[in-house]
């Protein structure tokens, strides 16, 4: 594998046996994302994405192929070897939020450092220093219920960012999430990136995969095309350039 790449795939193959019938979830994938890329996985239902996000992410094994994240191959390592690497090296970012209800924001972002067995004193502080760093410092003690969509996301991002991960991996993350709102966490996303974190987003929306500098298209199980932007959009000014009536509350 090349030295400096933080992901690289060769031949990722996924198979999916269902009853006498075989689904072939990806076909030979061979892909490098190099530290502080920003990348967009494209592609319609179907075409492999959210399969190579799963394997990525450490969330599944392939059926053949070769993973290497930060320079580990991961592709044959077992459950609990994953789970570890899932909760320190890869932060996870859903269009669901997957925020727990009936605890407040700080709590959310604490987990991952409770599942690592981080004292509650440097989880208390780091989980304080990563909602300031998405702009919540005052909402830690907010319950989901009590914050907006885009606020939820901005917990969930927190919460992915709270482990210093080697990666972000965002799926759909503005799906559930209005224009405005939508661009706030596209310039939250960019911004982090900006400061050297790496992120692959899922996306199916090409206005959406716009504001990363690499798409990387899915097809058929296939890597189809892999094009870097020299320019993409920037998220900040998009904002400013949005009406005032789109505003959304607080």
């Amino acid at each position: 594998m090349s030295g400096g790449a933080i992901v690289q795939t060769e031949g990722l193959v996924k198979d999916y046996v269902l009853g006498p019938h075989v689904v072939h979830a990806l076909r030979g994938v061979t892909v490098a994302v190099e530290p502080g890329e920003f990348c967009a996985v494209m592609g319609p239902s179907g075409s492999g994405k959210s399969t190579f996000m799963n394997l990525l992410g450490c969330l599944d094994t392939p059926t053949s192929g070769r993973y290497w994240l930060g320079g580990h191959d991961v592709a044959g390592l077992g459950r609990d070897e994953l789970a570890r690497i899932r909760n320190t090296k890869i932060g996870f970012v859903f269009q669901q939020f997957n925020l727990l209800p009936r605890t407040s924001a700080l709590e959310n972002v604490e987990l991952p450092l409770l599942y690592s067995g981080v004292p509650v004193r440097e989880r208390r502080r780091r989980a304080r220093e990563r909602l300031a760093d998405v702009g919540l410092a005052e909402r830690e003690h907010h319950h989901p219920s009590q914050l907006s969509g885009g606020q939820q996301q901005r917990v969930a991002i927190a919460r992915a960012l709270v482990n210093d991960p080697a990666m972000i991996l965002a799926d759909e993350p503005t799906g559930n999430l209005d224009t405005r709102t939508s661009m706030e966490i596209l310039a939250l996303l960019q911004r982090l990136n900006r400061a050297g974190l790496t992120i692959v987003l899922v996306t199916h929306e090409p206005d959406i995969a716009a504001y990363a500098g690499r798409h990387l298209v899915f097809r058929d199980g296939r890597l189809l095309n892999d094009e870097r932007r020299a320019e993409p959009r920037d998220a900040a000014a998009a904002l400013t350039a949005l009406p005032v009536d789109e505003e959304v509350p607080a």
